[in-house]
């Protein structure tokens, strides 16, 4: 408990590096869930491979059997809630090792673009992935590609055996809690 409590406090208090915030783009007005979800708990996670920020390409597959997997769907770069979601997990990343989690973030953005955020983020210690092309093909896959192109904001986790075990579609304006997704991965198979 006083460990979950730690995180809520770093992420309370947790801000992008100085100077990264006078670049984001802020939307206003978004409608906060724009698609129909194609997955459901339960159901085998759609498998894919997507270039990932650090080189290469990652394939969900390759952690079936060995990890469990957090998907952070997230809608774009530079955006305020975005900047703010991801550093913050990034804060909590040894909550997720507790519970032997992956944490892939995923956006439609392209590589360099993501590049150029994380790093005006001050960097990100998790793997991030493109899903720019074929344009947002793993969110639709997913059910979570809205109608102007972005992804929602969405929570998949996936146990070692590549089943999903939650999945969350919240309102693209606000940031997911994290204590809902700390209730979630204390579910999973020990």
């Amino acid at each position: 408990m006083r460990f979950v409590l730690t995180v809520y406090l770093v992420l309370l208090f947790a801000v992008p590096q100085a100077g990264a915030m006078d670049h984001v783009y802020a939307p206003h007005g978004l409608k906060p869930v724009d698609s129909a979800l194609k997955v459901a708990v339960g159901d085998e996670a759609p498998d894919f491979e997507l270039p990932a920020l650090a080189g290469g390409k990652v394939r969900l597959s390759d952690f079936r059997g060995r990890k469990n997997v957090v998907l952070s769907f997230v809608p774009a770069a530079w955006t305020p809630v975005c900047s703010d979601q991801w550093p913050g997990y990034n804060a909590a990343l040894d909550l997720f090792r507790q519970y032997d989690a992956e944490l892939i973030g995923i956006s439609v953005d392209n590589t360099p673009s993501q590049f150029a955020w994380v790093e005006a983020m001050g960097g990100l210690d998790f793997t991030v992935l493109s899903d720019f092309w074929p344009h947002g093909a793993v969110a639709r896959t997913y059910g979570i590609l809205r109608t102007d192109g972005t992804a929602e904001r969405a929570l998949v986790v996936i146990d070692r055996q590549g089943i999903i075990r939650f999945v969350h579609v919240g309102d693209i304006n606000k940031r997911p809690d994290l204590g809902m997704l700390v209730e979630e991965l204390d579910k999973l198979p020990k």
